[in-house]
């Protein structure tokens, strides 16, 4: 095997290897005593020298050494033991056998040896040496882990750990695990991390204690590698309040790759469902696995580079060579194979770059494998041109599958063509038809769209395409006289005339630096649309897609909808100072566009600076190329940034400002907050500066936009950063750094542009007279990549997948802080109490997202909808969470209580509730006075908290305490007696008062049956209290008063007898009866409608004034009811034990020496 390349002093004379081979540069030697079989005394020493040390350390018995001629510096390239003298040597391979150590030596022979005499200088030889070894341990190491990965017994046994020790569902998968160390301060913890669909989970247990550390995804705020003064390369985890690091891992640029990909994956589908959509592999997150997730991250990758629709996906990457005629060589880099295209990059970044469309291939065949050419492939495609890619290896099975997929796109093109023809007859207008209605993007469909409207009116006719470009007809007029910017134009035809007679004109061309200096100059303007076109390939979806526009059009044309008002109302306002969108040829097109993309996508719909961009790209393309071209925008190029809440464009916009700080220090050392300038920037990101430059000038942003993609943009802001650099550190507040960047922006001319100069409706004007300076756009664009052209579209990925992260905990934020402003007027908890009540119900919700698989949980959260109903929750999950915070706990009868307090909260009936629903019951219950709490626990035995069909439940004491026949005299403490006849018979008659002069009561009046469910249900909130035994001694007494009061009040209205007679009757019943009441389930009473329809006259009835007033006549209950609650201790527990009640008793439990982390 190779090693890592170390010197070795030798400092002693004792011969421990002999030398077998030897070269110019090489030594091969075999330690002594191997193969001697120990006859020789200095053999049996050293084998005994051998054998005495430790198993592990033992040396291996075959090394290959470095010696540099000359120099005292050797390489041991085999093992890194001792030679003569007082030289170094280096040693760079090892072998346990003669045939292992023999490979090795003939590598070096066939591919060093020869090379290592071009050098003059001894320093470059060790150099070259170490870093091709180097080279070759990072190829064998990525190989072994190929080879070794997920080991199914190992990652069997490590998953029976993660459910051991944590304790989730099954539909918590694990999806991969690593050894690494978890920092707690400045002392490490050795343990295992363990990465599952939802959780970042970590285990130790040391020196007789265990740590154990939870992590939901959906909570991490920030994933970044850093550097500590105890660890060169860490794992940092922010959570809202933590941060975890964790170090010491075996590869952790893989650990990093998974983390990144997991949290980018969960936190999108759970926090922005909106418009995220998953690849089909990770469509279930229970089937997600390792392989799944890098799978992903290539694809990303790969479309992000190239710039190609979501739904490719890729195949194969293979390394290879690919023959380029303008250089007279093969280009070393690698092929890229998906579903519907060959691309290829070489490994020398923006060298060379090519997209082959398969629709555009016409044969891929195996030539003659020579040691020139060696493994060679011809890719011939339409345009006579022929593409030769050598050194592929495993050339058969690729050509193999390269072929079965250039026969599926032939197929579907045959499709396409066929029902092209079988439309002709019915399109007498368009010669183009065939196609589909409205679909979601990548998918287009096989179903034509409907051609007629409601009337049964064919629209077919009504819609005349433009059939060129706004510029052909509204340019002419502004021209004369415009020779010099005529001349620069023929310039630049001239040119590019040139390049594609050397580099191609087609999408399949040669994509070099040379093209990205020629774009920075400005393509001419007749070329601007075609090369729009074949940049960001729109041309491929044009052809692939006949007529699929036209029939769009007609089928969302006169449709009028929330979206299409907004068209209407931003026509106008779409580059209203050009004269095509002042007449209503360009109006209509506009309109017809947006019209036709917002049905195609209803997703995305349509959103504002969508008109803008589409006005553009109407002056240099025509219609149906337009359209095209804003689909490859909004689809492929800017990702997620046209929706309500535009997350791309602020994902794009955190980036630009982590590009401020890294390439302008000083202006970012200036400006503490950059918020200021990021906000500045997305007007730039969303309309590619069309908005806020002149018109000529920006459309030479554009032409870089559509070569280069974001990157451009971003070059672009830094380059117009730095030119203000000094003004915008001198400036004194926002306001005026606003005023710098836009008058500088006004002032950037194009001369060199045929065009008349356009004034921008959009750019922001100043009353300053003072003179700026004017900026040629093409040295604007030629120091932005001068100086800032260095970032790698992987580079820019990475870095928004970190601060997708960030902004979509902004958004989380921001709707946090919306729903509490809402709800804290309108109760008295504490704000910071609320706001961790809050995080509990957005974990409820998201508990829910993560393991059931039975509903759709993650169809409960819109981000589309107002703040405070963007999470809601059911009742299961309604349960759960009182079960944790409420202060009235009934034992059993909790979960009853927590379903009626569900049914009464849930007044629009959907069976959900918001945020705002749980925080007012428990404002009740913890800060209400007396008389709510007593209000709040009346309503929940009554309809609609208490329904007919729900059964009673069941007494939680063995034997009755109440009776109608208690005495109803009771003495007191301090000797006195209270009269409870006199008490019942007062009360009756406030209450025959109370009727006299209110004639509608604002609660209904209890039922027999409600109210025995009340009485249980104190009963229950009084069991385990402190004061138990006094609180069921006054609950008894009032339970027996009420009780009495109802039978008096029934017999009162059914014989119509006053109220002077209701002592009476009731002292009759007081002696009557031993028979308790309260607790019988078996008392007949007449039913209720749920809706909480009067009882009927004579029915057993007591009101809430009654049951208040019994109440208040016991001061054990008073005191109980009055107490003061605190909410806080709840939650903090809570937090603690929020996942017990699905991970059965996870965190409920703790040791003396068990230590429980949790980022909550």
């Amino acid at each position: 095997m190779w090693l890592k390349p170390e010197e070795v002093l030798l400092k002693n004379a004792l011969k421990l290897w002999v030398t077998q081979k030897s070269s110019g540069y090489f030594v091969l030697q075999r330690r002594r005593g191997h193969g001697d079989g120990g006859g020789r005394f200095t053999g049996r020493l050293v084998g005994a020298l051998d054998a005495v040390l430790d198993s592990n350390a033992r040396v291996a018995p075959f090394r290959i050494l470095l010696q540099v001629p000359g120099s005292q510096v050797y390489s041991a390239i085999a093992c890194g033991e001792l030679l003569n003298g007082s030289e170094v040597y280096w040693a760079i391979a090892i072998g346990a056998t003669a045939e292992e150590i023999n490979q090795h030596w003939e590598w070096l022979e066939q591919n060093l040896l020869h090379t290592l005499s071009v050098f003059d200088n001894k320093e470059d030889i060790v150099s070259f040496v170490k870093g091709k070894v180097k080279a070759l341990i990072a190829e064998e190491t990525s190989s072994k882990l190929a080879e070794q990965e997920e080991d199914p017994e190992k990652f069997r046994e490590a998953l029976v750990k993660f459910e051991s020790r944590f304790n989730f569902p099954e539909a918590e998968k694990l999806i991969t695990y690593y050894s690494c160390c978890c920092w707690k301060g400045k002392v490490p913890r050795q343990g295992w991390l363990y990465l599952s669909i939802n959780h970042l989970c970590f285990y130790s247990f040391f020196l007789g204690k265990e740590l154990k550390l939870i992590i939901p995804w959906v909570e991490v705020q920030k994933l970044e590698r850093t550097s500590n003064v105890f660890m060169t390369d860490t794992v940092r985890v922010t959570t809202p309040n933590k941060e975890r690091d964790f170090s010491t891992f075996l590869n952790i640029a893989e650990a990093f790759r998974i983390m990144e990909q997991l949290a980018d994956v969960t936190l999108r589908r759970l926090l922005d469902n909106e418009i995220f959509e998953l690849d089909p592999g990770l469509q279930d997150p229970t089937q997600i696995t390792k392989r799944d997730l890098e799978a992903r991250a290539q694809n990303e990758f790969f479309r992000a580079f190239f710039r190609l629709p979501r739904k490719e996906k890729l195949h194969e990457v293979v390394d290879c060579s690919l023959w380029t005629p303008f250089s007279r060589c093969h280009t070393v880099g690698r092929m890229y194979t998906s579903d519907s295209y060959i691309c290829f990059a070489s490994k020398e970044n923006g060298s060379c770059n090519v997209i082959i469309p398969l629709r555009e291939v016409i044969s891929i065949e195996k030539m003659e494998d020579t040691s020139l050419l060696p493994n060679p492939i011809i890719v011939s495609i339409r345009s006579k041109t022929a593409f030769q890619f050598i050194e592929l290896k495993e050339r058969d099975a690729l050509v193999e599958n390269l072929l079965q997929r250039l026969k599926e796109v032939n197929s579907s093109n045959s499709v396409h063509c066929n029902n092209l023809q079988s439309k002709n007859q019915n399109t007498p207008v368009f010669t183009s038809t065939c196609v589909l209605g409205g679909c979601e993007p990548g998918s287009l469909g096989m179903e034509a769209a409907q051609s007629k409207d409601g009337s049964g009116c064919n629209k077919e006719s009504s819609y005349l395409l433009n059939a060129e470009a706004l510029r052909s007809d509204f340019h002419q007029s502004g021209m004369a006289g415009l020779d010099f910017g005529k001349s620069r134009e023929q310039i630049k035809e001239s040119l590019w005339d040139d390049h594609f007679v050397e580099y191609g004109r087609t999408v399949c061309m040669f994509r070099t630096e040379k093209i990205r200096k020629l774009v920075a100059m400005g393509i001419p303007e007749s070329l601007r649309g075609k090369l729009w076109l074949l940049f960001s390939d729109a041309v491929t979806d044009l052809a692939s897609h006949p007529g699929y526009y036209v029939h769009l059009v007609e089928a969302s044309m006169g449709k009028c909808c929330m979206v299409t008002e907004e068209i209407e109302r931003d026509l106008h306002r779409s580059l209203p100072e050009h004269p095509a969108f002042q007449s209503e040829t360009g109006i209509a097109a506009l309109r017809r566009v947006l019209t036709a993309y917002a049905h195609r996508n209803p997703k995305i719909g349509y959103c504002q600076s969508m008109n803008i961009l589409t006005s553009v790209l109407l002056l240099y393309a025509k219609e149906e190329e337009a359209f095209w071209l804003l689909v490859a925008v909004c689809e492929r190029m800017l990702p997620d940034y046209f929706n309500h809440r535009v997350i791309g464009a602020q994902v794009d916009q955190s980036v630009f400002e982590e590009l401020i700080k890294e390439q302008l220090p000083e202006l970012a050392e200036h400006m503490k907050d950059l918020t200021t300038l990021a906000s500045i920037s997305l007007s730039w990101f969303l309309t590619l500066f069309l908005s806020i430059m002149p018109l000529e000038s920006a459309v030479n942003v554009v032409d870089c936009f559509f070569y280069d993609g974001i990157k451009a943009i971003f070059q672009l802001g830094l380059a117009i950063l730095e030119a203000n650099a000094v003004d915008l550190c001198n400036s004194k507040d926002d306001g005026q750094a606003l005023m710098i960047l836009s008058r500088f922006l006004e002032h950037v001319k194009n001369e060199e542009s045929p065009l008349p100069p356009i004034g921008n409706h959009h750019a922001f004007f100043s009353d300053d007279q003072e003179a700026t300076p004017v900026t040629e756009i093409a040295n604007l664009i030629h120091d932005s990549y001068e100086k800032f052209g260095d970032h790698s579209v992987e580079q820019i990925e990475h870095m928004r997948y970190k601060h997708r992260i960030r902004v979509l905990q902004s958004h989380e934020d921001t709707t946090k802080q919306n729903v509490l402003r809402v709800v804290i007027p309108d109760v008295s908890i504490l704000p910071e109490d609320l706001e961790e009540l809050y995080d509990l119900f957005k974990r409820e919700h998201l508990i829910r997202c993560y393991w059931d698989t039975a509903g759709p949980a993650t169809e409960r959260h819109d981000p589309s909808r107002p703040y405070a109903e963007q999470y809601r929750i059911d009742a299961q999950q309604f349960t759960n969470l009182y079960k944790l915070v409420s202060p009235w706990t009934c034992g059993e009868h909790t979960d009853i209580l927590a379903e009626r307090t569900f049914r009464l909260l849930d007044e629009n009936m959907d069976h959900l509730i918001e945020f705002k629903g749980l925080a007012s019951c428990l404002d009740v219950m913890y800060n209400g006075e007396m008389n709510e709490k007593i209000k709040f626990l009346y309503k929940l035995h009554i309809p609609p908290a208490l329904t007919e069909d729900e059964r009673d439940s069941q007494s939680p004491l063995k034997n009755p305490l109440l009776s109608t026949s208690r005495p109803l005299v009771i003495g007191k403490s301090n000797g006195d007696a209270v009269d409870y006849q006199k008490q019942l018979k007062q009360m009756l008659k406030d209450l025959a008062k109370e009727k006299d002069t209110k004639t509608e009561k604002e609660l209904p009046k209890m039922s027999q049956r409600e109210f025995i469910q009340f009485c249980k249900t104190l009963y229950s909130m009084f069991h385990e209290d402190p004061e138990e035994n006094d609180l069921y001694q006054a609950i008894a007494t009032v339970t027996t008063l009420l009780l009495q009061i109802g039978e008096v009040g029934q017999r009162s209205i059914s014989l119509g007898s006053g109220s002077d007679e209701f002592s009476e009757d009731l002292q009759a019943q007081a002696s009557a009866s031993d028979h308790d009441a309260v607790f019988n389930d078996t008392v007949k009473t007449p039913h209720r409608d749920s809706q909480s329809s009067p009882v009927t006259e004579g029915d057993w009835t007591v009101s809430f004034e009654h049951i208040l007033a019994s109440l208040l006549t016991e001061q054990s209950l008073v005191n109980f009811f009055e107490k003061p609650l605190e909410l806080k201790p709840k939650l903090e527990n809570a937090k603690l034990n929020q996942y017990s009640l699905k991970t059965n008793g996870m965190g409920c439990q703790s040791r003396s020496e068990h230590t429980k982390l949790n980022t909550q």
